[in-house]
């Protein structure tokens, strides 16, 4: 691919890649334009570049897909080289051959590159030309149904159906049995063709509890390659990583070698430039398989900059502007131990569901790098994907390094939206991966472990005291003694799942008593500010950070997150809002990709109905109840609302 120098960079990306790439081409004296869509027109990386331009509405493809608009923001900013980041475009053949057409560098491999990679039948024949060891499998031209089943049936249940054109668990299902095949089949193409453009899916034998382990390489102009040593990324929900580390604990400094030597090999037999990472599956036995490459900078790349104390935005920049790697193999060092983790804004007490709203208090940690693009009050889409920062530390042991993470965690400040943040730092602190055990069975296999602990009595009284204090008529707080007359106040609230009902008595010294199903609480608010209390709780002076939006009170209080509704005022809430009245309810905003039924259907209660895609994955909604179907109310491509009647079941029976 031809290179030549450049000066200014175009940001065809968003979000903390972003600012992330912005901060080292400034470091190095490039110009920085962004692009943006209308739901991110306020954002951190427009206001910080030099030049922004709008692309179009939210959707990624009327904005980050739209490659005639990106590459018209270039040449109406006069941008003469583009970084895509990762996701979006960035290993979009059709994108890096049309900067190549008007003369913008591409920083990233060749078009023909992406192509042959990108393509996960194509790759593996690549790579099994090049000795690169690969999991059995199918990759025909052949995408009938029948012919799926039948290869599927050939090599051995259970398989992965994997989207060719895929990545980051888009489009990829596993099978267990010839029975679950169609339809996992049908969800995995649908899920692809919305995410790629492409529903060309193969098949691949499932290893049983293996690793997943990555090696970043990094190839130039030059004909020179090298590896920066593995990442371990088995700790993974939906075939989406959550939790990277280096080096992997199950790497051994000769496995270590043979891997970085078989991933340089590939890369020099593809004449590769830029930054890429082959991903493998690792058995209990030792042996390595190829999955895919990806070719493009990962999310993870920190853990990687932690350890060789490299910049990796810095070389894809060099490598772009023709000059040759900075270092020699034999020079590059591995220091100490490093982990990130992904905070997404996703429930995962409910199926890691997608969430959007508005991040009413946001502070992360200082002694931790931590990659984002948030900030109090932002706005979270629904049209992107759920990963909204990334904590990353370093320790010279694994155990300190973990040890700083979990303290970072639980210092992270996000109210307002729900996060994975309590469900990360208990993934942390499982004996399991606090042992160096976690395969990508991890979390299937100690979900119940993993779920957030039952909250505490003392914390509902907690919660019932910052209601009231916290409500936006409530009188001032003040120390002290009070003539007033006592009353009690009845309060009704969600938390954690569950109603319930407390009564707040404020005594004439100044403190609150708190009773609940005959349980007392003595609570004093010694200092409370606009997002911090000071409480003492059973003699214990304790903090808390907490955040209001409406009749929502978010709370973090001893490393749990909580939202408190305030049902006080409401109606009590009837069965409706678990389909108990036959109207099945959108359970977050997304886009209609399914109607599984049409009216005068009969279905039975859990049967799929409709599936929504949010956040680049697909929500299956399903029957509360059984009946027949009443009315549809939305269309395939339609966008709804959290809570909208999608559709209808009448003459239901409740099973």
């Amino acid at each position: 691919m031809q290179r030549r120098p450049f000066h200014k960079v175009l940001i065809a990306n968003r979000g903390e890649i972003a600012l992330r790439v912005m901060r080292t081409a400034r470091r190095l004296g490039y110009g920085v334009v962004a692009v943006y869509s209308d739901a991110d027109a306020d954002a951190p990386h427009v206001r910080l570049a030099d030049q922004a331009v709008r692309l179009g509405a939210p959707p990624p493809a009327q904005s980050y897909l739209n490659i005639a608009a990106i590459i018209a923001a270039a040449k109406a900013t006069g941008a003469d080289a583009v970084h895509p980041g990762y996701g979006f475009l960035a290993e979009n053949e059709d994108f890096a051959q049309a900067c190549k057409e008007v003369g913008l560098v591409f920083i990233g491999p060749s078009p023909e590159a992406i192509k042959a990679m990108g393509n996960k039948a194509g790759a593996k024949v690549i790579m099994s030309c090049a000795g690169v060891p690969c999991v059995p499998g199918y990759q025909g031209e052949d995408q009938g149904d029948e012919a799926m089943l039948r290869e599927a049936r050939r090599i051995g249940f259970p398989v992965m159906i994997k989207a060719v054109a895929g990545g980051g668990g888009r489009g990829m299902r596993l099978v267990t049995d010839a029975a679950a095949f169609p339809d996992m089949l049908r969800s995995a193409r649908s899920e692809a063709a919305a995410a790629f453009g492409d529903g060309t899916v193969i098949l691949e034998k499932a290893i049983a509890n293996p690793r997943h382990i990555e090696i970043q390489v990094f190839g130039d102009g030059h004909g020179n390659a090298v590896h920066l040593g593995e990442r371990d990324c088995s700790v993974q929900r939906r075939h989406q990583k959550l939790i990277e580390e280096a080096p992997s604990p199950a790497v051994t400094p000769e496995l270590r070698a043979r891997m970085g030597a078989v991933a340089v090999q590939a890369v020099k037999a593809l004449n590769y430039e830029g930054a890429g990472t082959l991903e493998f599956l690792l058995d209990g036995d030792g042996q390595f398989y190829f999955m895919e490459m990806n070719t493009r900078l990962q999310v993870e790349h920190p853990v990687t900059e932690a350890l060789t104390g490299l910049d990796l935005v810095e070389w894809q920049l060099r490598v772009a502007a023709g000059e040759p790697l900075p270092l020699r193999q034999e020079e590059i060092g591995f220091v100490g131990h490093a982990i990130e983790v992904r905070l997404c804004s996703e429930d995962a007490d409910h199926d890691f569901m997608p969430q959007s709203g508005r991040m009413a208090l946001w502070q992360m940690p200082e002694a931790l790098r931590v990659e984002h693009a948030l900030e109090s009050g932002a706005e979270i889409p629904p049209d992107y994907d759920s990963m909204i920062a990334k904590l990353i530390s370093h320790g010279r042991t694994r155990e300190e390094s973990r040890a700083r993470l979990i303290a970072g965690l639980e210092q992270a400040i996000a109210l307002g939206v729900t996060t994975n943040r309590s469900f990360l730092t208990c993934c942390l602190r499982h004996p399991a991966f606090a042992a160096g055990k976690a395969t990508t069975a991890f979390i299937a296999a100690h979900r119940d472990e993993l779920r957030a602990p039952d909250v505490e009595s003392s914390t509902v009284a907690l919660a019932a005291l910052l209601l009231s204090v916290s409500h936006p008529l409530a009188h001032p707080v003040r120390s002290g003694r009070s003539l007033a007359a006592a009353f009690a106040t009845p309060l009704r609230f969600e938390i954690g799942g569950e109603v319930r009902e407390c009564e707040l008595l404020r005594e004439r010294d100044g403190t609150f008593r708190v009773t609940q199903d005959g349980a007392e609480h003595r609570c004093e608010v010694v200092s409370l500010a606009a997002d911090t209390a000071r409480v003492r709780l059973a003699g214990i002076l304790e903090s808390a950070r907490f955040a209001r939006d409406g009749d929502r009170l978010f709370v973090q209080h001893r490393g749990q997150t909580l939202q408190i509704h305030d049902l006080t005022l409401a109606r009590p809430q009837s069965t409706a809002a678990a389909g108990g009245d036959g109207k099945v309810r959108a359970a977050l905003n997304g886009r209609v990709v399914a109607v599984l039924v049409k009216p005068g259907d009969e279905v039975a209660a859990g049967q799929p109905v409709l599936t929504l895609e949010a956040m680049k994955m697909e929500h299956v909604h399903t029957a509360g109840i059984a009946g027949t179907v009443a009315a549809i109310e939305v269309a395939e491509g339609d966008q709804v609302t959290t809570g909208r009647i999608v559709v209808e079941i009448a003459g239901a029976i409740a099973s």
